[in-house]
């Protein structure tokens, strides 16, 4: 886990996640950042990660090297009002009010689950993903895109609702890069094959 705070000195708008986040039910891996020139980056958790209320334990897990855009916001499950009764209002959540059994407060909205991201996975300006969703590794989200549905590795996604705009790769490359989890690697060796991870992939034929 990371405890340097900054990747880069001077630079207080950028924060490594996994320094700066206390929640246990948010999980971040090593190196992944949040970039906010608007807001304080170390208040992430209040601002940016919203309706995370304690009674659904649920979590927001985000691997390893990831970029996380200003204003990128993670919905969960406590922003949903249930879609299965007659009304949509959220009468389980006033339970003193309309007399109803305090047990039962989370039937006002309907749990989607947890929010998984991959590694290496790009969040553009202001998107907001949605409870449920899984984005899968090297992925990119556009900017302000809405993301509603998973997203496959190595796609990249964008518009509200986001949809696929293109594969970043061909098949076999991203095949070949699944297998790899560079970012798994010791950092040593990351370090040694930069000039690989920062260039094109070479094609497969």
């Amino acid at each position: 886990m990371m405890t340097k705070i900054y990747p880069r000195t001077g630079d207080k708008q950028t924060v490594y996640l996994n320094a700066v986040v206390k929640d246990p039910q948010i999980e971040i891996g090593d190196y992944t950042i949040y970039n906010d020139f608007v807001a304080d980056p170390l208040r992430f958790e209040k601002n940016n990660v919203l309706y995370h209320y304690p009674v659904h334990r649920e979590r927001l897990v985000i691997g390893k090297f990831c970029s996380i855009a200003c204003g990128t916001k993670f919905l969960f499950n406590c922003a949903n009002h249930t879609l299965k009764s007659l009304s949509t209002y959220t009468f389980p959540l006033f339970y003193e009010e309309w007399g109803l059994d305090k047990a039962d407060v989370a039937s006002a909205w309907d749990n989607k689950g947890d929010i998984i991201i991959g590694n290496d996975v790009w969040i553009g300006y202001e998107a907001v993903i949605m409870a449920g969703v899984r984005i899968g590794d090297g992925a990119i989200v556009a900017a302000r895109a809405v993301v509603t549905k998973d997203v496959p590795p190595y796609t990249i996604v964008g518009g509200v609702p986001a949809r696929e705009i293109r594969k970043r790769f061909e098949p076999a490359v991203v095949e070949r890069l699944q297998k790899m989890k560079w970012w798994n690697w010791p950092i040593h060796r990351i370090r040694r094959c930069l000039p690989y991870i920062i260039s094109a992939p070479t094609p497969i034929r």
